[in-house]
């Protein structure tokens, strides 16, 4: 038999869990009850001082009759259940996994199910079947009791599974499921009858009268006559999709008067497609005509049939876009049938405006649009920059939901962390099938056996379709501090460039390589282009369109117009408040959108919102809106036109899209958008440097103190506020002469991440064949620099990177004076931001010239970096407080800096103090009487022999 393999589908449909298997044996005498329970953390650094609170996590107790068990711990109450039911079935001597049968034995059962249909109990089931059977029966003439094949395959999905088991090629075909059930039915020639070349099948023996009338009279309760709207999807592109009303009278069905809108007979020679459109809780398919010619062997005895069809009508683009296989002739999209939920015939109408808001959702930027509720100003962002920022749905989900819609399989994502970088290079790459059961699973997959919550990771997405040919793979090359967003901007990798194609897929192949290559994609073009063929066509002929009305509406207003943008008419108004966006800043808008027609003055309103946030610099709204939005300060207005984007969007986002549609198509149009910048969200510092200086700040800043430490020769280092480590890690990255390094803070949350970051580092380089680093001891202490401790005294290099600011002026005068008076490092480097560089940082309009005489009030407009700054110093500031420092307690100082250049105003934007001792170091090394204090406490030790401890 050529089964072509089982499917992995129709498998999992069949599968139930080990809970399922428990309850179905056992019902309510089985009791599962979950606890919390407090799991004592492995941190990963051996030695840490500070007590780690770990997850939450769940532990599951399974009460049998005879017997109880217990499961592990688990991070999901759900997960823990499971495994108690495992452990239970496990002693029970009971396989959990699925009996799968042979497609013999698949045929038998779908003969049986057949027959099952057809039986007298089936009429008063709670099937939604039993609403055709009943309608079969109220049907006239020679099809009175006839019921169209392509309802029991659509509505009955153990029949569609069973006919999966026997040929998987069922997953990708309109009429194969409905051979074999055609095929089971002419078994049953006793109970049923088929007519050749027909797709439909009638019981041989009529009901009896008290089961027929009973259940005509339980859906004789539904009005005379129900309308629905529906759409009208014609096959032809030159031809608009335009409403229709299905009436459906109470005797009626509705198959039929479907039918007569496609200019066919009867129901019975009408397909229904398999899946629902949209939301899988609706109602909504596409039905289209059956191939008049549909032949099928019916003589055969073994079920292994191909089907034999000929399609006489012409291919419809979009009803076979918006579905996901190939569909010929006209189409009606409806919302219409009968559930489980609801008594008699379940409806509701479907408007234009629903359907263009369909067909953008299978877009990756429709799919954002959407979700942010903002069709014609919202875009799919090209940037992930953290959770907090991201608005509307998270790239991840966005991938599934893109996958689900063109009947893909589900992504596959694989982590590896940097740590496991060599050892699990060949092993995070996995074998088709194994990524395959993963992505049928829904799971995550983690090579390398996990990451340490210390590595950075990265992640690597592939996209297979459901017959597991390969479509596309990206391999980013960057790391991320945390799993989830390496996943996320995978994601987002993966959509960017499926949204390019959308945009443009007539783009071509030389440019698409272009493009895969920055993004970091790999893409089978044979299995890719035949996946969306039917996209490329429709985008073809709305490209003619579209280009034809450009040409009508060239006469727009090119006064104050930003032409390189497609900004037309600007206009800004109100009184400037000196506060501006910034790239990082959440910026927070009202907007409206409306349709305007050429030398009138009537619009038509698409689009509103009272209030609309977004990240400014990552692309989330169309470009014309962040470019004037850039140009605004809070509580200003703007108005300004653009043309036309393309046409569904404008459908999408208009109420009554049939006047909408109407106007598009008679004059010439450009769309009017009224801004007003609400209030301005300030972005954090990192980020916002980040956006100006590649390589970012904290990364010039290191080195920068690592050339000081080269060239001196440093064999100790002290880091006043090492925070999270950031800089002691990156120094063991790069050969020094330093033997020993230590870190004070007081935050004992940064010193914890602190302590695993550089103890896996260590360990790393302890491991190593050929150790790249000198280090023998490394210490974290928890106290206050604004305390001495002997312990740090006397050191070759001492550090203070962004530090001060956190701090009130007078602690970091206080610390200046400590720090070279009692801890003496021979060379101190001290950064903190120039105050003057955060106008350009901002993009403020007061840029500081340098003899402006309103310089004063210039720079009070601009505002600080950060939220947790205590102050922020100009140039003439810190160089004042340097110096005199250095003058107080025999140091010379030099002063410099990273990002811009101090040869032009205004300096640089991270401001650097070098301080060197001048007192011999024979005389430095001398503690004062009194000076032995122990005032830190040490949170984490690491000696040369890869040994961590604690002093506690």
């Amino acid at each position: 038999m050529e089964n072509g393999g089982l499917s992995v589908v129709a498998v999992r449909k069949m599968k139930l869990t080990p809970k399922a298997i428990i309850v179905q044996k056992f019902g309510r005498n089985a009791q599962f009850t979950v606890d919390e329970v407090q799991d004592v953390v492995q941190n990963g650094c051996p030695g840490l001082a500070i007590p780690q609170k770990g997850p939450c996590l769940y532990r599951c107790s399974l009460q049998l009759p005879e017997f109880s068990v217990v499961s592990e711990t688990f991070k999901k109450k759900k997960d823990a259940e499971q495994s108690a039911a495992e452990k239970a079935l496990e002693k029970l001597g009971i396989d959990p996994s699925p009996n799968v049968p042979s497609a013999e034995e698949a045929w038998d059962k779908l003969i049986a199910s057949v027959k099952h249909l057809f039986s007298n109990e089936f009429l008063s089931s709670q099937s939604p079947l039993r609403g055709h059977f009943i309608a079969a029966l109220r049907r006239d003439g020679d099809l009175y009791g006839s019921v169209p094949a392509s309802v029991i395959a659509v509505c009955d999905s153990k029949l569609a599974n069973l006919c999966k088991l026997i040929n998987p090629k069922v997953e990708s075909s309109h009429l194969l499921v409905l051979t074999y059930i055609m095929r089971a039915a002419t078994r049953l020639s006793e109970f049923v009858v088929t007519s050749e070349g027909q797709l439909s099948i009638w019981r041989k023996d009529p009901y009896p009268p008290e089961i027929k009338e009973s259940s005509i009279i339980q859906q004789s309760e539904s009005p005379d006559s129900i309308c629905i709207e529906a759409i009208h999807i014609p096959s032809s592109l030159e031809m608009a999709v335009h409403p229709v009303t299905l009436n459906v009278s109470s005797t009626g069905y509705y198959l039929d008067v479907i039918a007569r809108n496609l200019d066919q007979t009867d129901g019975n020679k009408i397909l229904v497609s398999s899946r629902t459109i949209g939301k899988a809780s609706s109602e909504m398919r596409l039905y289209f005509a059956a191939p008049k010619s549909y032949l099928l062997d019916l003589s055969s005895d073994l079920p292994n049939v191909e089907e034999v069809v000929d399609f006489e009508g012409s291919l419809n683009p979009r009803a076979s876009y918006l579905y996901g296989q190939d569909i010929y002739g006209d189409a009606i999209l409806a919302s219409i049938g009968y559930t489980r939920k609801s008594e008699g015939l379940f409806h509701e109408d479907i408007t234009l405006q629903s359907y263009y808001r369909m067909l953008i959702h299978l877009t990756p930027s429709g799919v954002y649009k959407l979700s942010r509720e903002a069709i014609l100003t919202a875009e799919l962002p090209m940037a992930f920059t953290t959770r907090t920022n991201w608005r509307g749905s998270f790239p991840r989900e966005m991938l599934f939901m893109f996958c689900r819609q063109h009947w893909l399989s589900e992504p596959v994502f694989s982590t590896c962390s940097n740590s496991l970088k060599e050892s699990s290079e060949s092993s995070r790459f996995y074998e088709k099938s194994a990524a395959l059961e993963s992505a049928e699973t829904g799971k995550e997959c983690t090579s390398g056996g996990g990451t340490a919550a210390s590595d950075n990771v990265r992640c690597e997405v592939k996209i297979f379709s459901k017959s597991r040919d390969p479509i596309l793979e990206c391999s980013p090359k960057e790391f991320y501090k945390k799993q989830n967003e390496s996943i996320e901007n995978a994601s987002l990798k993966v959509l960017s460039w499926l949204n390019a194609y959308f945009k443009d897929p007539d783009i071509p192949l030389e440019k698409l390589n272009n493009l895969v290559g920055a993004l970091d994609i790999q893409c089978y073009p044979q299995n890719f282009f035949k996946k969306f063929s039917s996209y490329r066509f429709i985008h073809n002929v709305q490209q003619r369109k579209m280009g034809e009305k450009l040409l009508q509406a060239n006469s727009i207003n090119t006064l104050n117009a930003i032409p390189e943008h497609g900004i037309y008419c600007l206009s800004i108004g109100g009184p400037d408040s000196g506060i501006y966006p910034s790239n990082g800043c959440l910026s927070f808008i009202s907007y409206s959108v409306s349709l305007v027609i050429e030398g009138e003055t009537m619009k038509e309103l698409l689009e509103s919102r009272e209030e609309f946030e977004f990240e400014m610099g990552t692309g989330a709204v169309i470009p014309q809106v962040e470019v004037v939005t850039a140009q605004m300060s809070v509580g200003q207005s703007a108005c300004f036109c653009k043309e036309l984007p393309p046409q569904e969007l404008i459908l999408a986002a208009a109420d009554d899209s049939a006047r909408t549609f109407s106007l598009l198509s008679s004059r010439a149009c450009c769309l009017e958008y009224h801004i007003t910048l609400l209030r301005v969200t300030e972005p954090p510092e990192d980020r916002m440097e980040q956006a100006l200086f590649s390589p970012p700040l904290s990364k010039q800043r290191v080195e920068y103190a690592l050339q000081h430490i080269k060239e001196s020769c440093a064999t100790t280092l002290v880091d006043f506020g090492c925070g999270s480590g950031s800089l002691l890690d990156s120094l063991l990255d790069y050969p020094t002469a330093l033997e020993k390094i230590v870190g004070v803070d007081i935050s004992q949350k940064s010193l914890s991440r602190a302590a695993k970051i550089i103890h896996s580092k260590l360990s790393k380089k302890l491991d190593a064949a050929v150790p790249c680093t000198d280090v023998k001891s490394a210490v974290l202490f928890d106290g206050s620099i604004t305390v001495f401790d002997s312990r740090l005294h006397g050191f070759d290099i001492g550090t203070c990177l962004e530090v001060i600011e956190h701090m009130e002026e007078d602690e970091a005068s206080q610390f200046g004076n400590i720090v070279l008076s009692s801890f003496r490092p021979r060379i101190l480097i001290v950064s903190t931001p120039n105050y003057e560089y955060n106008a350009i940082l901002q993009k403020s309009s007061s840029t500081i010239q340098e003899d402006d005489p309103d310089e004063k009030t210039q720079l009070q407009s601009c505002k600080f970096r950060n939220h947790d700054h205590k102050f922020e110093w100009t140039r003439d500031q810190f160089n004042c407080w340097a110096t005199e420092l250095a003058a107080r307690h025999n140091y010379s100082v030099e002063f410099s800096g990273v990002g811009g250049s101090g040869d032009r105003e205004p300096g640089f934007a991270s401001q650097i103090a070098v301080f060197r001792s001048r007192t011999p170091p024979e005389e430095d090394d001398l503690l004062k009487d009194g000076d032995s204090a122990h005032h830190y406490k040490v949170i984490w030790e690491w000696d040369g022999n890869g040994l961590s401890r604690s002093s506690l």
